[in-house]
């Protein structure tokens, strides 16, 4: 039943997308191998996180050493649309690449209400790798924004009674981005801070 009901959102999901960006890849205008991908680190997994991106933006965007400079002066279109998660990846992309001179200017040139450029910044894209801060489980595996990650010990909630028991499931969590021990995510529809020390990654 459950997994009726998970087709059913995913067609439902694939069609309004389809519908919002009439059948083009909303980074790049390709109308070749289109894909619905999910913006992280997402809460709601909402139409409004997911853009409809073709498969050579999707590549790029998950691999940096796959970024061609030159496909993404499609950005200099994209980053003004009205949808917000066109702008947060418009956004990380001209970071990464603001080395190559142009996308500094069209960066320069963006505006991001504050809970949007704090999405955007979830990722840490465009920070200097020898300044970013890297978050890592208890056996030293990256966490990234939008992981999952699950408690391996009970945790008493400070300020609370609240106890986050071991086993628990913690999804799409964010980072502390001035703090690498830190992540924060929802426990019985409660945000809490965690300490990586205390969970995997899975």
């Amino acid at each position: 039943m459950h997994f009726c009901i998970l087709i059913i959102q995913s067609m439902s999901l694939e069609r309004e997308i389809n519908k919002r960006s009439g059948g083009i890849c909303e980074l790049c205008s390709s109308s070749e191998d289109l894909k619905v991908y999910e913006v992280k680190p997402n809460k709601k997994s909402s139409l409004d996180e997911h853009i409809h991106a073709c498969s050579t933006c999707i590549e790029q965007i998950d691999n940096a050493e796959l970024t061609d400079a030159n496909h993404w002066r499609c950005l200099n279109d994209c980053m003004w649309s009205e949808v917000v998660a066109v702008k947060v990846i418009s956004w990380r992309m001209l970071s990464r690449l603001k080395n190559e001179g142009w996308p500094k200017d069209l960066l320069d040139m963006m505006y991001l209400e504050e809970e949007d450029l704090t999405w955007a910044q979830a990722t840490g894209e465009g920070e200097d790798p020898d300044e970013k801060i890297i978050h890592r489980d208890s056996n030293g595996v990256i966490i990234n924004a939008g992981d999952n990650v699950v408690l391996i010990k009970d945790l008493h909630v400070k300020g609370s009674s609240m106890v986050a028991k071991r086993g628990t499931a913690v999804r799409r969590v964010s980072l502390d981005h001035e703090n690498e021990e830190y992540i924060e995510g929802k426990v019985d529809g409660q945000q809490i801070v965690i300490i990586t020390k205390y969970v995997k990654k899975i």
